[in-house]
C-alpha cells in the first residue's frame, strides 16, 4: 500500500494528496481487517444455513437503521467549526451526544417490543433489544472522534476503525465454530462497542471547558435535520433492501442475499464511506467554491481510479472464488453478488455529492436527492423481486445509477456556486 501510494502521489495535483493519504490510511487498516473478514465469511458460510443467517440479517439490519439516528450531524458540525467557538460547541455536543443516544436506545427497544407481539420474529426482537446497549457505550468517545477528523489525524481513525472490526470478526468466528447460531453474528456488535469508545479516549483527550461556556443547540441546526434526513435515508438504501427481500422471498432467500451483499458491495462500501469521511474536511477548508469545485473533481477521480479496479475484480472473477472460498453450496448467490457491486459506483457519487453540499452548508439538497436515489434503488429492488432474485439486484443498482450518477455529473460540471460559510449559516 506505501510503495503504491508513494508511486501514485507524484502524478497528483497537491490538492488531492491528503485524500489518498486517507484513503491510505483507511485502505491500510482495511486490507488488514479484509483479511479477517475473510476468514470469517468463510467459517460463517460453511456452518450455518441460509435460515440462520436472515435470521441475524433482519436483527442487524433494524440495528443499522434505527442507529442512523444517533447521526444528527452534530459531528460534522465540530468538524466545521472555526477555533473561537469550538470549546462552546464541544460541551454542547457532548450533552446532545448522551440525550440523543439515550433516545435513540429506548427507541429501539420499542421496535423490539412490537417485533416481538407483532411478528413471529421472536429471535431477531430479542437480538434487537439487546443490541440497543451499544447507544450507553458511543457518548464517550464521540466528541474524540470527530475532533481526530477535524485535525486531520485520519490515520487514527481508521485504526480505532479496524482495531474495532477486526476484534468483531474474530469474537464472530471464536463464536460460530464453537456455537453455530444467529447470536453468535449479532452478539460481537455489543461485546465490541467499548473497544471503540475506550480508544478513541486514547486518541484524543478531551474533557469539557466550563469556562467556555455553551453554544446554543440552534449552532447545529444547519447540519441537524437535514443531514439525519440524509443518513437515515443512506441507511434505507443499505438495510431496507434485505427487508423488502426477506418479505417478498422469505427468510431463506433473505440468507443468500445478505450473504451476496457482503461478500460483494460490503467489500467496496468500505471505500466508499472512507471516501466521504476522508473528502469533507478538506472541502471545509477550500478557499472558495471554485477551489472547492477543483478540489471535488480531483478527489472524485482519484475516488474512481482506486473503485473501478475493484468492482472489475469482483465482477469478473465471482464465478472463481465464490466455490472455491465459500463453497459450492453459495455458487447461486454469484450472480448476484456481481450485480450487487456494480451499486458501489453510484453509492461513491452519493459520497462525494454528501461532502461536497455539507461542505457549502446546503445539506437539503443532499437529503432531497438522497430521498430520490432511495427511492429508485428500492422502487427498482421491488419491481425485479416480483419477477426472480437477480432482476431485484439489477433494478437495485440501476435504480441508484439512474439518479447518482447524473447528479453528479451535474455537480462537478457546473459553475460553482457561492455557498455561505458555517458561521454566516447558523448564525
Amino acid at each position: 500500500m506505501r510503495s503504491f501510494q508513494s508511486a501514485l502521489i507524484q502524478y497528483l495535483p497537491e490538492r488531492a494528496r491528503p485524500v489518498l493519504s486517507g484513503l491510505a490510511a483507511y485502505g491500510s487498516a482495511e486490507a488488514a481487517t479484509r483479511i479477517v473478514r475473510i476468514g470469517t465469511i468463510l467459517v460463517i458460510a460453511r456452518r450455518t444455513d441460509p435460515a440462520l443467517l436472515g435470521t441475524a440479517a433482519a436483527a442487524l439490519s433494524l440495528f443499522e437503521l434505527i442507529r442512523v439516528l444517533t447521526n444528527a450531524g452534530i459531528g460534522q458540525r465540530i468538524i466545521a467549526a472555526c477555533d473561537e467557538e469550538l470549546d462552546a460547541l464541544c460541551n454542547t455536543a457532548y450533552r446532545l451526544f448522551w440525550g440523543i443516544c439515550g433516545a435513540v436506545a429506548l427507541i429501539q427497544l420499542c421496535v423490539a417490543g412490537g417485533l416481538y407481539w407483532l411478528t413471529d420474529q421472536n429471535e431477531a426482537a430479542a437480538m434487537l433489544a439487546m443490541l440497543s446497549a451499544v447507544y450507553i457505550l458511543m457518548p464517550p468517545g464521540l466528541v474524540q472522534v470527530f475532533l481526530l477528523m477535524r485535525a486531520g489525524r485520519l490515520a487514527a481513525t481508521a485504526r480505532i476503525n479496524a482495531t474495532q472490526t477486526m476484534c468483531d470478526h474474530v469474537l464472530t468466528l471464536s463464536l460460530v465454530l464453537i456455537w453455530p447460531s444467529a447470536w453468535a453474528i449479532v452478539l460481537p456488535k455489543l461485546l465490541t462497542a467499548p473497544v471503540w469508545a475506550l480508544l478513541a479516549r486514547r486518541a484524543m483527550h478531551w474533557a469539557p471547558v466550563p469556562a467556555a461556556g455553551y453554544a446554543s443547540w440552534r449552532a447545529f441546526h444547519v447540519f441537524g435535520f437535514a443531514i439525519l434526513g440524509s443518513e437515515l435515508l443512506g441507511a434505507l438504501r443499505l438495510q431496507a433492501d434485505k427487508l423488502i427481500i426477506g418479505s417478498m422471498l422469505g427468510v431463506e432467500a433473505l440468507g443468500i442475499y445478505y450473504f451476496a451483499f457482503n461478500a460483494g458491495l460490503g467489500i467496496t462500501q468500505s471505500l466508499v464511506s472512507a471516501f466521504g469521511t476522508v473528502v469533507f474536511p478538506q472541502l471545509c477548508r477550500a478557499r472558495d467554491g471554485q477551489d472547492q469545485a477543483k478540489h471535488l473533481r480531483e478527489a472524485f477521480s482519484l475516488g474512481l481510479l482506486l473503485l473501478c479496479p475493484i468492482v472489475a475484480a469482483q465482477g469478473l472473477l465471482a464465478p472463481l472464488y465464490v466455490p472455491l472460498l465459500f463453497g459450492e453450496e453459495w455458487v447461486p448467490a454469484a450472480p448476484y453478488l456481481v450485480l450487487l457491486c456494480l451499486a458501489s459506483l453510484p453509492l461513491l457519487c452519493a459520497s462525494a455529492i454528501g461532502a461536497a453540499y455539507r461542505a457549502q452548508s446546503l445539506p437539503g439538497r443532499e437529503t432531497s436527492l438522497s430521498a430520490l436515489a432511495t427511492l429508485a434503488g428500492l422502487t427498482g429492488l421491488s419491481a425485479g423481486a416480483t419477477q426472480s432474485m437477480a432482476l431485484a439486484c439489477a433494478g437495485y443498482s440501476a435504480g441508484l445509477a439512474l439518479v447518482l450518477i447524473p447528479a453528479m455529473l451535474r455537480l462537478i460540471l457546473q459553475r460553482p456556486a457561492t455557498a455561505p460559510s458555517t458561521q454566516e449559516a447558523t448564525s
